[in-house]
């Protein structure tokens, strides 16, 4: 299958977990992938690993650093020519009280996890609409529908997600750009042990659920089918997708679910992407 074939597809937090299975894939089926993440070393790991190594690129970024996005967008346009697929994957989970943590850390993450995504995506979008043609991919979570204990600023920034995306895609289009959010449940990755604590200190485990979570490789495989059909969002992943479904049909119900839950923001407990 070769769906992407002369692509080129932009990741963030292309140097791990779901945003390095989402290079595997798509460079699989014949994209051209520009990998960023603030670890160069971990990004050229990835690009050596991939199918025709040489037509991959590095470029590093940081998604709190807003300033320098217009920049590195020029910089991966003149190594790529063009930007056919935007891939919004970087981001930094929690674990910590509502109370508990300082406005200084929930700041911090609002500004990765969503002024980062936007301000990349506005940087890229001028582009996309000179070539008419365009598809911005937004990794979200289940957590974009359902917030819960312990992770109230990442379930802010990733409801923030739903609403700023939907609208943008109301907007675009008319001009052959497509909008899609993917919202996976738990998934096996690196992301609770690099979750953030009330003072900004790393959570440095893989909480339970997160090890009986789905593969990065899985939420890739179901990305790249909604990217190549031109959904408009979807869930992923086990029980937990249904948690959807419930707050949308039943509120109260799912309310009453969500306090009646067990949880613990401290090492190896919890859940949530």
């Amino acid at each position: 299958m070769d769906r992407f074939g002369g692509r080129v597809v932009w990741i963030t937090g292309a140097s791990s977990g779901i945003g390095e299975a989402l290079a595997h894939a798509f460079a699989g089926e014949g994209a051209r992938v520009v990998l960023s993440s603030r670890r160069p070393a971990e990004l050229e790991r990835v690009r050596q690993a991939l199918p025709r190594a040489a037509e991959h690129w590095c470029v590093p970024l940081d998604l709190a650093r807003a300033p320098t996005f217009p920049g590195i967008v020029a910089e991966v346009r003149q190594l790529a020519g063009r930007i056919d697929i935007l891939v919004n994957n970087g981001g930094v989970s929690q674990r910590a009280l509502a109370l508990d943590a300082t406005l200084e850390v929930e700041r911090a993450l609002m500004e990765v996890d969503y002024f980062g995504p936007v301000a990349l995506t506005k940087a890229v979008l001028p582009g996309m609409l000179e070539q008419r043609a365009g598809h911005v991919v937004v990794i979200s979570s289940v957590m974009g529908y359902v917030g819960t204990p312990g992770r109230s600023t990442y379930a802010a920034a990733k409801h923030a997600l739903h609403g700023y995306f939907d609208s943008l895609r109301a907007e675009v289009w008319r001009e052959g750009i497509k909008v899609t959010l993917v919202c996976p449940g738990y998934v096996l990755t690196q992301v609770s042990a690099n979750a953030v604590g009330p003072r900004g200190e790393k959570h440095g485990v893989t909480d339970a659920t997160h090890e009986r979570g789905i593969s990065p490789g899985r939420v890739a495989r179901a990305t790249l089918d909604a990217v190549a059909r031109g959904r408009e969002e979807i869930a992923i992943g086990g029980t937990e997708r249904w948690a959807i479904l419930l707050k949308r049909l039943l509120p109260g119900v799912a309310a009453r679910v969500i306090r009646g839950m067990k949880f613990s923001v401290h090492a190896g407990e919890g859940g949530g992407r």
